[in-house]
């Protein structure tokens, strides 16, 4: 099910180099693209836009990949602060308590699996945006 509310307010943080090569330029959407951060750090940049008032979008452990299980995350918060809901900063809060009790995974030797990793998180991510995600890939 597709999110509600304006796409020019949708900040899309990523470290997906997929999702930064597919939807940058469009004009609908703001994307923070910063490859070098891992699956957590993602989450915890994440949270602490919500803790500046953020609105949260899509829920953090979206997918049915385990934390740690891909290093790609792909969030959707809001371009302006809304001001600080309790139960989103509850979501990402927990969202990082989970992620902790799992192992870090290194896919750095195996970029096949690098490319599905990426394309799952922008998959999930067209899901949430309500776009084509097959569209989306022959526009590149």
């Amino acid at each position: 099910m597709a999110i509600k509310g304006n796409q020019r307010d949708y900040l899309i943080v990523t470290n997906n180099p997929l999702v930064d090569k597919t939807l940058s330029g469009k004009g609908y959407y703001t994307i923070d693209f910063t490859p070098e951060l891992t699956f957590r750090e993602i989450l915890v940049k994440v949270r602490d836009l919500v803790y500046e008032g953020r609105t949260l979008y899509t829920h953090p452990l979206s997918g049915s990949v385990k934390p740690k299980e891909t290093p790609y995350k792909s969030v959707i918060v809001s371009v302006e602060p809304h001001g600080m809901e309790t139960d989103e900063a509850l979501i990402i809060a927990s969202a990082i308590e989970v992620t902790d009790k799992f192992q870090d995974l290194d896919w750095s030797h195996c970029e096949r699996a690098m490319k599905d990793f990426q394309l799952i998180d922008y998959c999930l991510l067209c899901g949430a945006l309500g776009i084509d995600a097959p569209a989306g890939l022959s526009d590149r």
